[in-house]
C-alpha cells in the first residue's frame, strides 16, 4: 500500500498550524511566516529523528504532530543558542 503524502499547499497550511501551536505552547513570539517555516522544517526534523527508531507518521495528522514536535525542538534549540551568545 502506498504511503499517504501531502502536497505543497497542504504542507504550508499544516506547517503553519504546527508552527502556530508550537509558538503558543513554547510561548514564543514568531510571525506567521516563521511559524510556517518552523512547522515545515520541524516536520522534516521530527520525521528524520523518528525514522532513526523506525517510527513513521503519515498523512495530515502525522505531519501536524511531527511539525509540532519538530517546531518545539527548533524553538528550544534557538533559545539555547541565543542564551549562550547573550
Amino acid at each position: 500500500m502506498e504511503d499517504a503524502q501531502i502536497g505543497w499547499i497542504a504542507a504550508i497550511i499544516i506547517g503553519g498550524l504546527a508552527g502556530w501551536f508550537a509558538e503558543m505552547f513554547m510561548k514564543s513570539d514568531a510571525g506567521v511566516f516563521m511559524n510556517i517555516i518552523l512547522g515545515i522544517v520541524g516536520a522534516a526534523l521530527a520525521n528524520f529523528l523518528l525514522s532513526l527508531v523506525n517510527v513513521s507518521l503519515g498523512g495530515w495528522i502525522g505531519y501536524l504532530i511531527a511539525g509540532f514536535v519538530g517546531a518545539c525542538i527548533l524553538i528550544f534549540i534557538a533559545r539555547a543558542l541565543k542564551g549562550r551568545t547573550a
